[in-house]
């Protein structure tokens, strides 16, 4: 590596945790944004979705590709709180693109324009590429979701002898993905990385892709089964959002509504329900029984969805 660092195992499976805690960050931001427009049928909440649905699969794979070097990732729950956005550091990336999306907050809250620009931060391209990155000893340190994820494909391939096959490996979205050959890591050692790659791959070529964000996602990552504008990147798909000349009309709502309110009401219901929600998650890639994991999904939305409507910005723990 260019900073002279040997990736061991407890690195390997700390920047895996992360790229877990990332994913599913994203799944209770995005979704609540998309569900504060008050039109479907809009485009701005299809593309939301669309990319909802494809962060779920993210999280499948960053599980798959952890427990194949022996670690079940864990599922806390994820904190929204100020400008934090999990162990990405902007700044650090070249442009700096703080200074254009501008203002953000990683907050729960409406599709407005705080939100939309945390949106197209946390997909924003690797524009500073063509060098191997430094394993970071603090995982803050990377300045996209591109660089971190190019800095787990060498410590993958540095620890690939540690690669074990069909352990705890999860494919429960391969009907939306037809083209999708192989979602899970079958293969042990060095023969198992061609696969891990791919899965990696599969993350970043959705989510922003390289260099410029410009280019299509691959035929094999796009949802054949209920996609929309299955091939522009996310960030491609946010940054159409931003320059709309008329966003769709949104709910709002208080963060802390009273005891005993309809909307404090919601809340709670929320919190249970993606606490179990996590818990399954955690279950499932441990390799046991998660219980009604199917059907969190559409309860998770309708209960986002209830929120708003009580006037009230949907809380997760």
């Amino acid at each position: 590596m260019s900073n002279g660092y040997k990736w061991d195992i407890p690195h390997l499976k700390t920047h895996l945790q992360y790229a877990v805690d990332l994913e599913l960050w994203t799944i209770p931001f995005y979704m609540s944004a998309m569900y504060s427009v008050k039109d479907p049928s809009s485009v701005a909440y299809r593309l939301i979705q669309s990319v909802v649905y494809q962060e779920m699969l993210h999280v499948e794979l960053a599980g798959n590709v952890a427990n194949s070097y022996g670690f079940s990732p864990l599922f806390p729950p994820p904190v929204y709180q100020g400008q934090n956005i999990p162990h990405l550091n902007f700044q650090l990336d070249t442009p700096d693109p703080t200074k254009i999306y501008q203002p953000y907050s990683a907050e729960i809250g409406p599709l407005d324009e705080k939100r939309i620009n945390a949106m197209c931060l946390i997909e924003y391209p690797e524009w500073d590429t063509g060098h191997q990155p430094d394993l970071e000893e603090d995982i803050n340190q990377y300045g996209s979701i591109g660089e971190f994820y190019d800095a787990v494909e060498v410590g993958s391939t540095q620890l690939a002898d540690n690669i074990k096959g069909n352990i705890n490996q999860v494919n429960f979205f391969q009907h939306y993905y037809n083209n999708f050959t192989q979602p899970t890591i079958t293969k042990n050692g060095v023969q198992g990385l061609s696969q891990v790659m791919n899965l990696i791959k599969a993350i970043v070529d959705q989510g922003e892709g390289k260099t410029a964000g410009d280019v299509d996602v691959q035929n094999e990552y796009q949802n054949t089964a209920d996609g929309f504008y299955e091939e522009w990147s996310h960030y491609k798909k946010f940054t159409f959002i931003r320059d709309l000349e008329q966003r769709p009309i949104t709910y709002s709502g208080v963060p802390n509504p009273e005891p005993g309110t309809p909307g404090y009401e919601a809340q709670q219901i929320l919190i249970k329900n993606f606490t179990a929600f996590r818990e399954a998650m955690e279950k499932l890639f441990r390799g046991e029984d998660p219980g009604r994991f199917d059907s969190y999904m559409a309860t998770l939305g309708g209960n986002i969805l209830t929120c708003w409507q009580k006037g009230a910005i949907p809380k997760f723990s």
